[in-house]
Order: C-alpha cells, then structure tokens, then sequence
C-alpha cells in the first residue's frame, strides 16, 4: 500500500472512480474482515485466507444485514451500490490500489451473478404472509388445478 493508509487510498480510489460512497469501501473492508473470520471458524482446515467472489457476497450478505438490518437497502442506495456486480467493481478498486489482493482466476465477473438485492435485503423482513413468490419461485411450481369437483 506504499505507506498509505486506508481512508488515503479510499480518497485516490474515489478520484479515479467515483461511482461508489465511501462507505462502500469501508463496509467491504469490514465485510471481508468478517467472511475471514466466519470461514476460518467454520472450516478449521482451511490453511488459506483467501475468500472467493462468491463467498465474500455471502459474508456481505450476511454482514450487512448484522449491521444495518432492514436498512441496508437504504444505506446501500446511498453509497450508490444498487447490485452484486457494484460489489466487484469496487473490490477490484481495492485490488488496483493495492489494499487487496487477488488470484490468477479472481475476476469482476466472479460477483456478476450474485443474488438479487430485494431478496437478499428486504425479503427476511416481510412476514411470511405478506411475501410475494419472486419470479424464480413461481418458476419452479407447477399450475394447480382449480376445477370443481
């Protein structure tokens, strides 16, 4: 990181780019700290700390509704974060500055195909009979019969 400290390469980051709040870098920054931590507990012979595109989405998942709860969508609107693949630009931001680091099959597109944000964020808050069966679930039932009988 060539001396710098965090919030100065998040000032150079957001110069270059400045799609993203700089909330968003420092969640993520967070989130990963996080997805470490919950992977190493959970698989003790796991020698690497290398957490992959779709693992850190989960840790940010899971993370962000720790922190923020039925607000995240609010606050991820805010930092202009709007879906997986935002996620991706700026983890690889950090990996350009040198904060993070990355494999040879590390790619952007690694987080492209996440999950959808209303289903992640807001849907564990809607009680259960207020849900509306998102387009993936209805996919998946077959049509039920309604004659008379």
């Amino acid at each position: 990181m060539s001396g710098k400290d965090f919030s100065e390469v998040v000032d150079l980051v957001i110069k270059d780019d400045a799609r993203f709040g700089k909330g968003a870098y420092y969640f993520i920054r967070k989130a990963l700290d996080f997805t470490v931590k919950e992977i190493s507990e959970s698989k003790e012979e796991r020698t690497s700390h290398h957490v992959s595109g779709q693992e850190l989405l989960e840790g940010i998942r899971k993370y962000a509704l720790d922190q923020y709860g039925p607000l995240t969508l609010t606050v991820f609107k805010d930092w202009n974060v709007k879906r997986c693949s935002d996620f991706g630009d700026i983890v690889f931001n950090l990996v350009e500055f040198g904060v993070l680091g990355k494999t040879e099959t590390d790619q952007r597109e690694d987080f492209k195909d996440g999950y959808d944000f209303k289903d992640a964020f807001l849907k564990p808050y809607v009680p259960e009979s207020r849900r509306i069966p998102s387009f993936r679930e209805k996919k998946g039932r077959g049509r039920k019969s309604e004659g008379l009988s």
